[in-house]
Order: structure tokens, then C-alpha cells, then sequence
């Protein structure tokens, strides 16, 4: 039986031109594309002609294809023979079950090689003027997701981050700010929500701890939320009143599936 080889390929956090040289030269080759719900048409745009393409998105709290049914996907297109790309937003093992699959391919002897993409949990900050450490204001930083399959989080933990960056946190901000004051952070700490990053619809909105739920509520969130929390996000008006922050442009609209 002839196996192919699967790459877990990071398709960056959604403007198409913070693709990776590797990833869009691996999506030019491919036979089969596993691709996530937040990937952009113009991601898709390099894959070749005639390509094989398999929507697996989650659809947040709504419909979603289940992650063994993903891995069988997978195994199945390699032991055909197929070069496939697993094409999957930020970076494969950051917050996107990439470890998972990485592990059903191994005990299934399927040939896997991992592409790093470019983190949402960074980039999106940086395209907004947020640095997420700074000296003199944030040492560290610690990255979250703002719910973990048991339900559990140390928020006693999180509280004391110099910078607390929330993936998917938009929903639950207001829970989130309860739990982090609750653990001693103070009521005036700087948080910016960033709605659809990188991309031309991406909205910001910033708050502090205490009135954040109250904020979030009146903006009504409907896109992917990245949440930064700490005093580096007061650095962005004071890089932007220097003038040495260029607004970024996204080179095109978040395709709606």
C-alpha cells in the first residue's frame, strides 16, 4: 500500500499575505486541502488546479465536524497515496488540535511534518499597535484559551500574567473580567478586544477590567475575538501619536462560508 504524507501546515491568523513562502508553496502542490473555517479565499487561491478540498470548520457554538472524524480524514487521503495539506489558522499547534493530529497520524504510521504559521495570539497585537511585551511594562506573556474542554481554568494563575492574551474570548469577556478581578487584578487594566483580526473588516475596542462586559455588550461581537489584558495595551495610542504606526491594510475581505 502506497502512503502518502501529510503537512500540518499554519495558515497564519487570516490576511493571505502573512502566509508563509512554505505553506503556499506546499498548498501549490497538494492533492488534498483539509482546511478550518476561518481560512481565507485568498489562502485557498494558491491551491493548484484540481486539488481536493474538504471543509472541516467548527462553527464556534454551532455545527462542527468532530476531530476523529477529522483524523480518519486525514489517514484515509494519505493511504491513497496523496500529498495532504492540513490547512489550519495561526499556527497548527497553538490552540488548534494540531498536537491531536499530529499524534492519530503517528500511531497510524502516516508520515506528518509540521509547518509553523504565523500566531494570532502575536500578530494580530502587532498589526493593531499592541506589542505584548515591553520593557518596563510587560516581562511576560501568557497565552489562554478562554475555555478548555473540562471547563476548568486557573484564573488565580492568569490573573498574575504581565500580559494575558485570551484566544477566543470575545463571548465570555464579561466572565472572564469577573474571574480575573475575583483573583486581585486591578479593576483599571487596560483591555483591548480585537473582532476579526488582519482582516479589513477587524474591529478593536478598548475598555478596562471593570467596565469591559458593559463595552463588549453595547458592541456586539459576531466575529472571532482575540482579548489582550494588561498595560501594554495603553502603548497603542502613544505609538500612534508618535507617528510611527502605519494603520494596516488588509489586502481583502474575510470570505464568508
Amino acid at each position: 500500500m502506497t502512503t502518502g504524507r501529510v503537512y500540518l501546515v499554519g495558515a497564519g491568523p487570516g490576511d493571505p499575505e502573512l502566509l508563509t513562502v512554505k505553506a503556499a508553496a506546499l498548498l501549490q502542490r497538494a492533492d488534498a486541502i483539509v482546511y478550518d473555517r476561518l481560512i481565507h479565499p485568498g489562502v485557498l487561491a494558491h491551491a493548484r488546479r484540481g486539488a481536493r478540498l474538504f471543509y472541516v470548520g467548527k462553527e464556534g457554538f454551532g455545527a462542527a465536524t468532530a476531530q476523529s472524524d477529522i483524523n480518519r480524514l486525514l489517514i484515509k487521503q494519505a493511504r491513497l497515496g496523496r500529498l495532504v495539506v492540513r490547512l489550519k489558522g495561526g499556527d497548527p499547534f497553538v490552540f488548534g488540535r494540531g498536537g491531536e493530529e499530529a499524534l492519530a497520524l503517528a500511531e497510524a504510521d502516516v508520515p506528518c511534518e509540521v509547518v509553523p504559521g504565523v500566531t494570532s495570539g502575536v500578530a494580530v497585537p502587532d498589526l493593531c499597535g499592541i506589542p505584548v511585551t515591553h520593557r518596563g511594562v510587560a516581562a511576560s506573556v501568557t497565552f489562554a484559551a478562554a475555555h478548555r474542554a473540562d471547563g476548568a481554568v486557573d484564573w488565580r494563575h492568569l490573573a498574575g500574567a504581565d500580559t494575558l492574551v485570551l484566544f477566543m474570548g470575545g463571548a465570555k469577556i464579561a466572565e472572564i473580567a469577573a474571574a480575573l478581578l475575583a483573583q486581585g487584578k486591578a479593576c483599571s487594566t487596560p483591555v483591548a478586544i480585537i473582532e476579526s483580526g488582519s482582516f479589513d473588516d477587524e474591529r478593536i475596542v478598548e475598555s478596562t477590567l471593570a467596565t469591559v462586559g458593559a463595552v463588549a455588550d453595547g458592541a456586539r461581537f459576531s466575529g472571532p475575538a482575540l482579548v489582550v489584558i494588561g498595560e501594554v495595551v495603553t502603548l497603542r495610542h502613544r505609538l500612534r501619536l508618535a507617528g510611527g504606526l502605519m494603520e494596516h491594510t488588509a489586502t481583502a475581505a474575510r470570505g464568508r462560508r
